[in-house]
């Protein structure tokens, strides 16, 4: 590998590392406060489509050193779809399937790269992964799997696993203390496994206890795929509210709009989540005015065309004018 040249032996040699960063890219039209530096870290760039790269690989490392995977012997995951992804792509590259439980309302883009990275797709009636009142049933179901047919499938299970925690401290954390000779104050990020959060906000403070660690959750109610509210977080083991100096509540139907001021304005296209984090770190910076912020842009906006026109009917081909 020549990270300097981006020259790689294999896909493997593209996930990231301290000397082989995602990018940090500034934002100025969007930024409320001159005296603060803002960056958005672009997961998206990892070879696989976004920050889920970090703890698949950790993942999956460990289940290959372990012997627990292997030809005859893949992974069944519950996700909402980026996970798995990633897992699956992995996978199929080394030579061993996955299958994916994912539930039913998750973008019909993310079912089909599912499919084209190589997992067996299975499809439940969950409006998220999971949702309050509807049970667990993409992860009761996976579990059920790995029980059941132990001989065939092993379960990473990102909920629970502790390298999904390892996965961040050893390389995001590290990325972005180096990226920003560490000034940085502030670090932004969603709710989802917690794994980034957690992982992540637990390097910075080991470097710098006063830098504050700000998760940012949608409203009751909401449909952005991955992310959690904290009333959704009983199946994630991972959320550490001590480390968390500032919760964010953003009304989720902002995250759409968010999210084409970031492509539209500063060419920055962030899914969903990414509009999100951007809407709790401004309200951040407008109370506090100086520091330097990171962002975690988890993917790219391309896997939720559907979810974006959906919320932004104007952006539809039925809408578009002669």
């Amino acid at each position: 590998m020549n990270a300097s040249t981006r020259v790689y032996d294999h896909i493997f040699e593209m996930l990231p590392s301290e000397q082989n960063p995602t990018p940090l890219v500034r934002l100025n039209k969007l930024n409320p406060s001159p005296d603060f530096s803002l960056f958005a870290k672009l997961e998206w760039l990892n070879p696989f489509g976004s920050v889920k790269d970090r703890a698949a690989w950790e993942m999956l490392r460990d289940l290959e050193e372990r012997g627990e995977v292997h030809e005859g012997r893949g992974m069944v995951e519950p996700t909402s779809g980026n996970t798995g992804l990633s897992l699956a792509a992995m996978a199929s590259v080394r030579g061993y399937r996955t299958r994916a439980v994912v539930p039913n309302s998750i973008p019909a883009e993310k079912k089909v790269l599912l499919k084209l990275a190589g997992a067996d797709l299975e499809v439940v009636n969950d409006a998220l992964c999971p949702a309050p009142g509807l049970g667990d049933a993409s992860i009761n179901l996976a579990k059920s799997y790995a029980k059941a047919q132990r001989e065939k499938y092993v379960l990473p299970n990102q909920y629970e696993n502790e390298k999904n925690i390892q996965a961040h401290d050893r390389t995001t954390g590290p990325e972005i203390w180096r990226q920003t000779e560490g000034k940085i104050t502030h670090f932004f990020a969603s709710l989802g496994t917690c794994g980034t959060v957690t992982g992540t906000g637990r390097y910075l403070k080991r470097k710098n206890p006063d830098i504050k660690v700000i998760a940012v959750q949608p409203s009751e109610g909401h449909d952005v795929p991955g992310l959690r509210n904290v009333s959704q977080l009983d199946v994630a083991r991972f959320f550490d509210r001590q480390l968390i100096d500032d919760l964010v509540e953003v009304d989720f139907r902002l995250a759409y709009p968010r999210a084409l001021e970031l492509g539209q304005r500063e060419g920055l296209f962030g899914g969903p989540s990414s509009g999100l984090i951007y809407e709790g770190a401004r309200r951040i910076i407008e109370r506090d005015r100086n520091g330097l912020g990171v962002m975690i842009f988890p993917d790219h906006v391309f896997k939720y065309i559907s979810s974006m026109t959906k919320h932004l009917p104007d952006l539809s081909d039925k809408k578009t004018k002669p």
